[in-house]
């Protein structure tokens, strides 16, 4: 079942979008929703494009957005880069231990932008995106982004811009540590790889026919994400690069022979 689109316009938006998105007719789109099926609600898959930086902010954890009274979830994240311009980078944690005071005086004068680590990114390019992890996407950025499917966000600062900052409960979840190495991947020229293993989901790549071991791992209900060729899902129906869909398990998919796809499913 290919899920429902929801586009939406963001101030930090493009007007053009890489292939194979069509032409946005002079909006700025932002974001690309697709709705969770009833199946799947804990997951979200949604395309991001970037012609400004993001904030600086951080998620809570489940245990800690339930203390805050947040709601029952947490928000942990990942993002693929499908596209990037020159220079393009993600600022993901920081380029020393900071301590949380020295966190909090960052935000308030602005200095926090400077001592986050900026990441230059190129297409293929994939992180792990940690709840608490203080994070922010740059300009020049298409990422296809995989997350609980939870809107708690803790925002730090904001370049100035007029939208509320939530400084003390960003603070009480804030990690001040550099990003850890180990989180960041390069897709590989062939074959499969694991990208994310849990806590909240798992998220696959795919190049070609999934082996056994890939097949055993989804025997469930998994979201497919093409990136190169179609793929068939549940007996036929046809899923182009652009779109995601439910199906009932991997070995109801069929890849084509160069293909390749993001697959995830969470584990919740």
């Amino acid at each position: 079942m290919i899920l429902p689109v929801e586009t939406v316009e963001k101030v930090w938006g493009r007007e053009a979008l890489p292939p194979p998105f069509p032409a946005t007719g002079g909006k700025r789109i932002g974001e690309i929703w697709f709705a969770p099926p009833p199946d799947m609600p804990d997951l979200l898959v949604k395309y991001l494009f970037t012609s400004e930086k993001l904030s600086v902010q951080c998620h809570p954890t489940k245990e800690q957005a339930c203390a805050n009274g947040d709601g029952e979830s947490g928000k942990e994240e990942c993002w693929l880069v499908v596209a990037a311009e020159p220079g393009a980078t993600l600022g993901i944690g920081f380029d020393r231990e900071l301590s949380a005071d020295e966190i909090r005086a960052a935000a308030l004068d602005g200095s926090i932008e400077q001592l986050l680590t900026w990441h230059e990114v190129h297409a293929g390019d994939f992180f792990y995106i940690p709840a608490n992890t203080v994070h922010a996407i740059g300009p020049g950025c298409s990422i296809i982004e995989v997350q609980q499917n939870c809107d708690i966000t803790y925002r730090l600062y904001d370049y100035g811009r007029d939208r509320e900052l939530h400084l003390e409960r960003g603070m009480a979840v804030a990690d001040g540590s550099p990003y850890d190495r180990a989180l960041r991947q390069r897709l590989p020229a062939t074959g499969h790889a694991t990208l994310v293993e849990g806590p909240a989901f798992r998220l696959d790549y795919v190049h070609g026919v999934p082996d056994d071991g890939l097949l055993y791992s989804y025997a469930d209900k998994l979201l497919v994400i093409p990136i190169a060729g179609e793929v068939l899902v549940d007996g036929g129906e046809v899923v182009r690069p652009g779109e995601c869909a439910l199906a009932r398990n991997l070995a109801s998919v069929t890849f084509a022979p160069a293909g390749k796809a993001l697959v995830t499913a969470s584990l919740d």
